[in-house]
């Protein structure tokens, strides 16, 4: 069985005073790895966070180095000593126009520095009522695979994220969920590679009352949380639930 992964997202949220609460209120769950995806200003800040947690970015340019005012590379992120990085959220796709291709040039760089992407795919509600939900998240598993070919697709985590169900408070149901994981694990058996050792989450809105049902399905192998990663009680609970 493979070891199960949350990761929090804090996306554009924090304070330096309110991390430090944060932070003194987390405690590690046995048997399950935690990350924490936080901004970049306060990467320096969670050097110090409590032991039994790995840090990480949630994004990294797709160039190593040079005249790109504003970016910050996967070289920079591994100084701060994190280890994940989410790459081709659905916000980042959505708001500031990044395509298929652009996520799997950040997904290379981050590897080529030694960090391991989180890679998000996911539909629209467009997409999922016109019955497209696997060939959209195929075209962008597709874009990666071009790529980074069988072995970098053996070192990525994946992040199954419907469109519709983030920040929304509208989950997918656990059969959507595993489902959508069930298709994106026999796609990667078809691309040559070792499915049963890549660790697929799920995102959403995944809250306390809803991270049992999710994680118990067969191919969810943890969770990318939002807003739920904030609240120190609530995602405690989804870690524990990733560990039940």
């Amino acid at each position: 069985m493979i070891k199960k992964l949350v990761a929090g997202n804090w996306k554009m949220n924090g304070s330096l005073a309110a991390n430090e609460a944060l932070l003194a209120a987390l405690q590690p769950v046995p048997g399950v790895d935690v990350a924490l995806c936080v901004p970049y200003p306060y990467l320096a800040q969670l050097q110090r966070r409590p032991s039994g947690f790995e840090l990480g970015a949630q994004d990294v340019s797709e160039f190593a180095a040079g005249a790109y005012t504003g970016e910050v590379s996967a070289a920079m992120l591994t100084d701060f000593g994190c280890r994940y990085v989410i790459v081709g959220h659905s916000e980042r796709r959505a708001l500031f126009g990044e395509d298929d291709l652009t996520v799997a040039r950040k997904a290379s760089s981050a590897l080529s520095a030694g960090l391991v992407p989180i890679v998000c795919v996911g539909e629209t509600l467009d997409e999922r009522e016109a019955g497209e939900v696997t060939a959209v998240i195929t075209r962008q598993l597709a874009a990666v695979a071009d790529l980074l070919g069988q072995e970098g697709l053996s070192r990525l985590v994946l992040a199954y994220e419907p469109v519709w169900a983030i920040g929304s408070g509208r989950s997918a149901t656990a059969e959507q969920a595993e489902e959508a994981h069930a298709a994106m694990r026999g796609w990667l058996a078809g691309q040559g590679v070792d499915a049963g050792v890549i660790r697929i989450l799920y995102g959403g809105s995944v809250k306390p009352d809803n991270a049992a049902e999710l994680f118990a399905m067969p191919n969810v192998d943890g969770g990318l949380i939002g807003g739920a990663s904030l609240v120190a009680d609530d995602f405690m609970a989804i870690c524990r639930a990733a560990g039940a």
